[in-house]
Parts: C-alpha cells; structure tokens; sequence
C-alpha cells in the first residue's frame, strides 16, 4: 500500500469513527437535554471521581469561566455535588450526584441499546464477529500516547 492508499484509508475510518459518535449523541432522549461539554463533564466525574473545576477545565480544554457555567447548570440540575475541600477551604471538588450517576447511567444505557439494535439489524453474524474483534485495536489506538 503507498502512502496515498494509506491516508485515504485513515481518512476513511474517522469518518466513519465521527459519524458514528454524532450517531451515538443523536439517540439518547436523555443526552439530548444537555449540551456535549455537560455530558462530558459527567463522563469525566464518573471516570475520576471528585475533581477540581480548574481540573475539569483543563480536561475539556475550556476556560475556567466557561466550567463554571457548565458546573452552574449541572448543579442547578441536581447532578452535581460541590463538596468544599479540607486541605484548602477556598478549593471545592466536584463529585457527581446520584441524580448525575442515574442521568449518565440512563444515557449510557440508551446508546448502547440503540447500538445493539443497529448492529443486530444491519450485520451479518460474520460482520458481528469481525466488530468485536476490531476492538482491541481500537482500543490500542485508543491509549496510544
């Protein structure tokens, strides 16, 4: 394969990779009445557990002031809890809720189902097959640093 055939093929595939992750945003009744920094605010708490606003601006690449509207409107919501830190009173962490976890759980859960039945009803038992395979290198790539 030349270098040409190569990047068409890399071009190829996060196409596809992009398109099925504005597919993904796109069938989750739950998802939709937040915006995509909001649910990946949530993601990131999940994931890390109490973090910083600063922390969690940085991980979104947004500036502090744009964090704290999103933190505004997560805890507004009842999915957020700001939780003052003990080593530094001026400091607060920021946890998800169990509001937060059931919302992110119920959004999680909805992709997933529309996912299966999109793969059940346009693959092929072999094609199935060949999509659980190509997660370990999905996933390699993934975690490449």
């Amino acid at each position: 394969m030349d270098n040409t055939k190569e990047l068409e093929f890399a071009s190829e595939f996060r196409t596809a990779i992009v398109r099925l992750i504005k597919k993904l945003r796109k069938h989750s009744p739950t998802g939709e009445q937040l915006s995509l920094t909001e649910r990946s605010t949530l993601a990131l708490l999940h994931q890390h557990g109490a973090l910083l606003p600063s922390e969690l601006a940085g991980m979104e690449m947004i500036t502090n002031q744009s964090m704290s509207q999103v933190l505004n409107n997560l805890s507004d919501l009842g999915y957020i809890n700001r939780i003052p830190s003990e080593t530094d009173k001026r400091k607060v962490n920021i946890s998800l809720s169990e509001k937060g976890q059931e919302v992110l759980l119920q959004f999680f859960h909805e992709r997933d189902e529309w996912l299966l039945a999109a793969i059940k009803t346009v693959c092929t038992p072999e094609e199935e097959l060949l999509l659980k395979q190509v997660i370990v290198p999905l996933n390699k790539i993934i975690d490449l640093k």
